[in-house]
């Protein structure tokens, strides 16, 4: 295969690496994260009043937070991809991907107010990745929260 060949297939994974992490967060799958995450990864989400720290504990804040909002939707854009290294070393990347969520609270997040109470924001996702034995991996995630509004 072509150098071109090669970096083609790794940008295919990175977008499907993207995707489960979308499909993790909105379906509460967080199995899913450790396909996307190096064990060591540091996730940060304090752009969005959230948790910064390991892939361990920022799932345990995940999975404690987001089910208040039980209707969850993110759209990403396409990912804009840096490569550093070669095949012959550990290769990473610096990945930028814009994104959009839609929070829908339950009620019982709402506090029995009689409220559709959609919650959209958006922003970008900055990754550090790392090819491993296992495949691409981030090693370390930060939110940059750019909007939000409340309906």
């Amino acid at each position: 295969m072509t150098d071109q060949t090669l970096q083609l297939l790794d940008r295919m994974e990175i977008a499907d690496l993207l995707a489960r992490y979308g499909l993790a967060v909105d379906t509460g799958r967080w199995s899913l994260l450790d396909t996307v995450f190096a064990p060591d990864a540091v996730l940060d989400y304090t752009a969005t009043g959230g948790a910064k720290g390991g892939l361990a504990e920022v799932r345990g804040w995940l999975s404690e937070v987001l089910p208040a909002f039980p209707g969850r939707l993110h759209l990403l854009g396409p990912p804009a991809i840096a490569f550093d290294g070669d095949r012959d070393e550990p290769a990473f990347a610096g990945v930028t991907v814009a994104f959009t969520d839609t929070l829908a609270p339950s009620r019982e997040a709402l506090g029995g107010r009689h409220t559709q109470g959609l919650i959209q924001g958006g922003g970008y996702y900055h990754h550090r990745m790392e090819r491993t034995p296992s495949g691409w991996r981030s090693r370390e995630l930060v939110v940059e929260q750019t909007w939000r509004v409340f309906h």
